[in-house]
């Protein structure tokens, strides 16, 4: 799951201090931009059993932009707790509902950047999954002829450039981040590395290298890379 914008203030600073800043807009596995209820309520300093009802009473105005939907996750009580989870229109929406206290502006402001930042995300990471896509033909097509292949080469080989990129699988990946599968669950930074590895991949692949070679450089260059950084 990736997510941008994130927040300090309101009641968080004065009353707690925050070891880390609340994330308030998330990607889900389709690639959509998404918020919440609990963060809307915690963010703008609102009771979330106050968002709930103008949620319920204004369902057919949310429901014009998509179908409301939720999660139900255990409560510090026990009890289980429901989260509505927003688009981009609906979280708008929402917030025009409610006064204009200054953690509500506040919130508003972070709330408009959060999206602006996650939507510049997408448009990246669909530039870069549009230069991936022939590169992945050619690696299949190396795949397909090298001599040295591993068994269940094509997702060896996938699973090798993913873990030298994220530290994990294409099933880790997809588990984690809920994404359609391990490479629409990168970022638009993780695919442009991801990339790079994938052409010199190529390149060990058709001078017919075997894959316990291949694999000792990839993340050879994998800790060059994390001492350059």
């Amino acid at each position: 799951m990736i997510y941008f914008g994130t927040v300090l203030g309101g009641k968080h600073e004065q009353q707690e201090e925050r070891s880390e800043p609340m994330e308030l807009v998330y990607m889900d596995g389709k690639k959509e931009p998404y918020t919440t209820s609990e963060i809307i309520a915690e963010c703008a300093e609102i009771k979330h059993r106050h968002l709930k009802i103008l949620l319920n009473k204004h369902r057919e105005d949310f429901e014009s932009f998509g179908k409301v939907q939720f999660k139900i996750s255990p409560s510090e009580s026990g009890q289980n707790k429901r989260d509505y989870i927003l688009n981009e229109q609906q979280a708008t929406l929402l917030i025009t509902y409610l006064r204009n206290t200054e953690p509500v502006k506040e919130f508003k402001k972070n709330l408009v950047r959060a999206f602006f930042e996650m939507r510049e995300e997408l448009s990246k990471f669909r530039i870069q999954r549009a230069l991936e896509k022939p590169k992945r033909k050619t690696l299949h097509d190396s795949i397909e002829t090298w001599e040295q292949a591993p068994k269940h080469a094509h997702s060896t080989m996938n699973n090798l450039l993913l873990k030298a990129v994220t530290d994990m699988n294409a099933k880790q990946l997809v588990a984690s981040r809920k994404g359609f599968n391990g490479i629409d669950s990168l970022t638009s930074e993780e695919l442009e590395k991801y990339q790079a590895l994938e052409d010199m991949v190529i390149a060990m692949i058709e001078l017919n290298m075997n894959y316990h070679d291949i694999k000792e450089w990839t993340f050879r260059n994998k800790k060059t890379r994390l001492k350059g950084a």
